[in-house]
């Protein structure tokens, strides 16, 4: 190369010639060098020779005209608006053409807008679905459906549970699978632990609890219903299930009970199996005789466990395995007679229920968990929750803060009332906890008690109670033992007011007031004052013997305090 190479310095970043062309043969020798510089000034680094570069001249003006232009060209360009349809159209055009791949398409994809910190589709209206009911009555299977149906479960995953069902030769339970992810429950066929899902629509979002069927899981099934606001009652059309679903000792009777108790305020009977063969009539027609005769079964037994048939409880005809009147309509040739919506129109078009916005923070721990730290899940019964918040957990009285809040799998910056949440906290190590538990801010507590005043309606017993009874209590999430202490009154059933004070005992069928016991100390309300942490299931062997209301809660070491002094 002609000319002198550039001089290297060592204390660079990187070299950096000078690009400078060599001088064409018949050009003139170059002037002689000028007298060398100071070693410190040949030495200097190319950072420091742009920084004593001059700065360039800022442009001049465009003429008046050409901003016109300009400003122009921009309206225009603001005007132009994609839909996402024709964005979505066009990627499907090129995957077709193999011009993307999977990948590419998740990043071509237009970014969800985020307000507050969260993504705008998690700000619709959101609404907990409980499906209760006789075991095998299709319940997990229209959970799944469901779920596949608005797309929260993709083709190649229900692929893949369709192919090991048929390995099983169990083809119909594929949906099934979608919520029962363990292997028990799988070979089995039976839900034993209440199964969480989500999905979302234009409306709404939806946790959906799978609640289990099988009278040995009940205590699951009240906790999943302590988290609803509508319940699916789901009853099996078909001949011998229905009977020995709503027959004595059937789990679709104690489950319309356990519901209504827990607080669900709509109940939705779904009809389940109309395509069976055994119900079907001629050409795969419904058979709307059946479905008038179980109807009329179930109408007065839900009139007599307190709900409103005009306004509380809805029945439509469903198929879980083929999906018809889930998402779409069922078609006029296979069911003419049915006019309502098919259950997600429905559930779109339910008014929200009410939600406890200036009440103080109550949030019962329904399950918790380790995962990089303690977390917990459950329904936020009253009050919101801010990540950052500094709370406590009763009875135990731990302070915690929460670093986290997820709904499904969206992180929140705030949590609202009737919210599904995980949370995870700081402070508290997940052995210290237990179902039942509330997290309350330390201005308002929600005062633990082992004393509680309640009227209590016997629904199922064989023999007497009298005082010194022990059973089961199952209260929002948590499940304690208890005592009744003492017997207070016997009430009149069409009056309700005191019948017989001081009764020995009680039978079924009474309405008693009873002072109660409970082994460890509890965290709840007076009905009176909050509903849902207010009422009460008491269970024993396996059944559900009665359902109460606190009335008055008692705090026997005020008492003594106030004799101390």
């Amino acid at each position: 190369m002609n000319g002198e190479a550039p001089a290297f310095n060592p204390g660079a970043f990187e070299f950096v010639p000078t690009w400078a062309p060599a001088p064409a043969a018949g050009d003139a020798a170059p002037a002689a060098p000028a007298a060398a510089e100071p070693v410190k000034a040949a030495e200097a680094t190319w950072e420091e020779k742009e920084e004593a570069a001059p700065a360039k001249a800022a442009p001049a003006a465009a003429p008046k005209e050409e901003d016109k232009k300009v400003a122009e060209v921009a309206e225009k360009v603001e005007e132009v608006k994609i839909s996402e349809a024709e964005v979505k159209k066009e990627l499907e055009k090129m995957k077709a053409e193999g011009l993307l791949e999977d990948d590419d398409e998740e990043e071509a994809a237009p970014a969800k807008k985020q307000v507050g910190g969260k993504e705008a589709k998690t700000l619709k209206r959101h609404l907990n679905l409980v499906f209760i009911g006789h075991v095998d009555a299709g319940k997990s299977t229209i959970s799944g459906h469901m779920m596949y149906l608005t797309g929260q479960v993709d083709e190649r995953t229900m692929e893949k549970y369709e192919r090991e069902a048929k390995l099983k030769h169990r083809e119909s339970w594929k949906f099934a699978w979608c919520m029962d992810t363990t292997d028990e429950e799988r070979n089995k066929g039976k839900t034993q632990e209440c199964g969480r899902g989500s999905f979302e629509t234009e409306a709404k979002n939806y946790t959906i609890l799978d609640a289990p069927g099988h009278k040995n899981f009940v205590p699951h099934m009240i906790g999943g219903a302590s988290q609803a606001d509508v319940a699916v009652l789901v009853i099996s059309v078909r001949k011998g299930e229905f009977e020995a679903g709503f027959d004595r000792g059937g789990q679709s009777r104690e489950h319309a009970i356990l519901a209504k108790t827990a607080g669900v305020k709509m109940l939705i009977v779904g009809i389940n199996k109309m395509d069976d063969p055994s119900v079907c009539l001629e050409g795969g027609k419904w058979d709307q005789d059946r479905y008038n005769d179980v109807k009329e079964q179930l109408e007065p037994f839900l009139k007599q466990a307190g709900f409103n048939l005009k306004t509380d409880v809805v029945f439509m005809p469903i198929s879980g395995f083929t999906g018809a009147n889930l998402k779409h309509k069922v078609a006029p040739e296979v069911c003419d007679w049915y006019e309502g919506d098919s259950l997600l129109d429905f559930l779109d078009k339910l008014m929200p229920h009410q939600r406890f916005y200036d009440m103080p923070l109550r949030f019962p721990i329904a399950d918790k968990y380790k995962d990089m730290g303690t977390c917990v899940m459950g329904k936020l019964e009253a009050g919101t929750i801010k990540c950052g918040e500094s709370l406590i957990v009763l009875p135990n009285k731990s302070p915690v803060v929460v670093e986290q809040i997820f709904v499904d799998q969206y992180e929140l910056t705030e949590a609202l009332p009737g919210d599904n949440i995980k949370m995870k906290l700081k402070g508290v190590e997940e052995d210290q906890l237990r179902n039942g538990f509330v997290l309350c801010r330390k201005d308002n507590l929600c005062r633990p008690t082992r004393w509680f005043d309640a009227t209590i309606q016997i629904l199922d017993f064989e023999s007497i109670i009298c005082a010194g009874y022990s059973c089961v209590l199952h209260i929002h999430s948590a499940i304690e033992e208890c005592t009744f202490h003492s017997l207070k009154a016997i009430l009149d059933k069409k009056t309700r007011q005191v019948d017989k004070k001081d009764p020995k005992f009680c039978k079924q069928g009474d309405s008693v007031v009873v002072r109660v016991k409970m082994a460890r100390p509890i965290c709840v309300e007076r009905y009176k004052d909050f509903a849902q942490m207010g009422r009460f299931m008491i269970r024993d062997q396996g059944n559900t013997i009665g359902i109460g209301i606190i009335n008055e809660l008692k705090y026997p070491e005020d008492k003594k305090k106030a004799d101390g002094k």
